[in-house]
């Protein structure tokens, strides 16, 4: 998954158990049913025949996390109408036991379960906790329907290893975009699909996105890649993203070089208007496809490079978790999750690997990866720095530790930078994190997991007795590492300048940002450098912005103030009433001119020849 920060975006519009064997009677797959014709007050019609049953009492779940997010968002507040129906027709007794599941007794006479299932994106702002956009659901009847699938579609206990056909009605003037195989049926009407999948995993793994034809498909080497969009407005055509999309993917399979687990890609790219519709940009990664959600008004540049940053981020997740994974997540329990340790390589790696491969590839130049490298260290002090990264990614469903999984992005990051840049080292710059990822991908697999509390023993075996201490210390461990140290081995050192930044955010770096549990909360981000306005001005990090020369701020509110910032002189005054420690403050005063510190990466002037060449290695190796 990769997440682009909600509150920069908005602000930028003015971021298991082994299986078991089956209970049925019979080895029929399992058919799901939807109806997208038929669509009642914005909701969809879902039933599933399990087959028969032998025993008296089964239970049916909708997942509560499903891999990829990290997140318990329990998909089944979403369905309303559960009903158990029996081979006469008539409902079953059912016990709802929680948000996801339902118990049926007489289980034997069970013929199906039918349920309505409401959409995420439309009521994101009124649910707490609302679904991160490209792991939730679009229905927009006659528009588009963007499924993924566990959230229309649910198992019954026991039967997760049993095939699935998902049999969809669907509008005769949108087209599916999606990675499973179609079954052909005879004298099947137009408007009729059905789609195979070996079992509930694939299911799950497989979103579709239904939309009016705005497709482009191009091959890299024996890939097959298909990009599908929808924009509501016309915006944007796949054929004008098409371009950008093919030379970036180019290059993460240049990269990559062998590496090979897939034969075909999908691209689902959501272009949401901001207005009652999805809010939350990123993607979520699939074996074979991913599901982008982006802002409908991004300039085309912006979007290019959004698209860039964000999908080649979900493309190398075909290497980890989807090649390289623990037993936690080959069997994922989607009600009852337990999550793995290695978060630093499933995020962390493939993070590092968006970033290492544009500069590899000459997508970027060396000044533009060292500001990312830069804005990563940066970032990643607004999270307890010393927390176990271990700890933190087995824990990371509960506090104190979900409200750090964003530093799997930033520190994950650093992580693999630092163990890239030592294993150089070590190996006069022969292996670095790419030559231990090929290594793990040719010693397990897409279908063969690793023990969880093992794998840290493998690499170290594989590798240098050096990388023990490493993650002993700084990933097992919960002392910070220390980047000059690091930097130092290839020639690069800090430098410090002071540069004009705006008012509320510099860039795409904003000095605020949006309470997740609040979205009416705008606050000060802690654990960053502070602009001139905000630090003369008073202001600290976790204060919560209640007025701005009187007007209550909230998320509505603080974009027209950011616009109007743009046009402050330094003899502007400004009142500001912030929230601190329980009790409210006002901060008066003239805006100024807004400056930053901004800390740079550069080549050491006196740099060995030795560390120059271990930089190269690094870079461009």
């Amino acid at each position: 998954m990769r997440k682009v920060c909600k509150a920069f975006l908005c602000i930028l519009m003015v971021g298991c158990t082994a299986s078991k064997t089956a209970i049925p009677a019979s080895k029929s797959p399992v058919v799901a049913t939807l109806d997208l014709v038929n669509v009642t007050d914005d909701k969809v019609m879902v039933s599933v025949d399990p087959g028969a049953f032998l025993k008296d009492e089964v239970s049916f779940f909708i997942p509560k996390t499903v891999p990829g997010t990290y997140s318990s968002d329990n998909y089944g507040k979403y369905i309303e109408g559960f009903k158990a129906i029996d081979y006469d027709g008539k409902e079953l007794s059912v016990a709802k036991k929680d948000d996801n599941t339902w118990t049926i007794t007489e289980a034997k006479k069970l013929d199906k379960v039918s349920y309505w299932v409401n959409d995420t994106y439309d009521t994101e702002k009124e649910v707490k906790d609302a679904v991160f956009s490209p792991s939730g659901t679009n229905i927009d009847k006659g528009n588009n329907y963007m499924l993924n699938l566990h959230g229309f579609v649910g198992y019954f206990d026991d039967l997760q290893e049993v095939p699935y056909e998902i049999k969809i009605t669907r509008p005769e003037n949108l087209v599916a975009t999606t990675s499973l195989s179609e079954k052909a049926v005879a004298d099947a009407k137009a408007s009729e699909q059905v789609f195979l999948a070996s079992r509930y995993f694939e299911v799950i793994d497989s979103p579709i996105m239904y939309a009016e034809p705005n497709i482009e498909t191009f091959q890299i080497n024996d890939i097959t890649v298909t990009l599908s969009v929808y924009s509501p407005n016309g915006t944007y055509t796949a054929a004008s993203i098409k371009e950008s999309m093919e030379k970036m993917m180019t290059a993460q399979k240049a990269f990559l070089g062998d590496i090979n687990s897939t034969k075909e890609y999908n691209i689902l790219l959501y272009l949401s208007t901001l207005e009652n519709d999805a809010g939350g940009f990123g993607a979520l990664e699939h074996h074979t496809s991913t599901v982008v959600v982006l802002p409908e008004v991004m300039q085309k540049e912006a979007l290019e490079q959004a698209m860039i940053d964000v999908v080649s981020h979900e493309f190398f997740h075909i290497v980890t978790p989807l090649s390289v994974h623990s037993e936690e997540i080959q069997y994922f329990d989607f009600n009852d999750p337990k999550m793995s340790q290695h978060l630093w390589m499933y995020e962390g790696t493939t993070e590092y690997f968006a970033n290492l491969f544009q500069i590899q590839q000459g997508l970027i130049d060396e000044t533009e990866f060292y500001k990312r490298i830069m804005t990563k260290i940066s970032n990643s002090k607004s999270y307890d720095d010393a927390m176990s990264f271990t700890e933190m990614s087995k824990n990371i469903l509960d506090d104190p530790y979900k409200d750090n999984y964003a530093n799997v992005y930033e520190k994950g990051t650093l992580i693999n930078m630092g163990l890239d840049i030592m294993l150089r080292e070590w190996s006069n710059g022969e292996k670095g994190v790419l030559w231990l990822m090929k290594e793990l991908s040719g010693k397990y697999g897409d279908m063969t997991p690793f023990k969880d509390d093992v794998l840290i023993d493998e690499i170290v075996a594989m590798t240098f007795p050096e990388v023990r201490t490493f993650f002993d210390t700084h990933v097992i461990g919960n002392t910070p590492i220390d980047y000059d140290a690091i930097f130092a081995k290839v020639g690069l050192e800090k430098s410090t300048n002071q540069e004009q930044s705006g008012y509320f955010l510099k860039g795409d770096i904003p000095f605020i940002d949006v309470d997740q549990e609040n979205e009416n909360a705008i606050f000060i981000r802690k654990g960053i450098e502070l602009n001139s306005f905000l630090q003369t001005l008073g202001t600290q990090g976790g204060d919560v912005i209640k007025k701005i020369n009187g007007t209550p701020i909230n998320l509505d509110a603080i974009r027209p103030i950011i616009g109007q910032s743009f046009g402050w002189t330094p003899e502007t005054e400004i009142e500001m009433v912030v929230e601190r420690d329980g009790e409210e403050l006002t901060l008066t005063g003239p805006v100024g001119t807004p400056t930053v510190n901004v800390v740079s990466l550069l080549p050491t002037p006196t740099a060995s020849e030795a560390q120059q060449e271990l930089r190269q290695a690094w870079l461009k190796n």
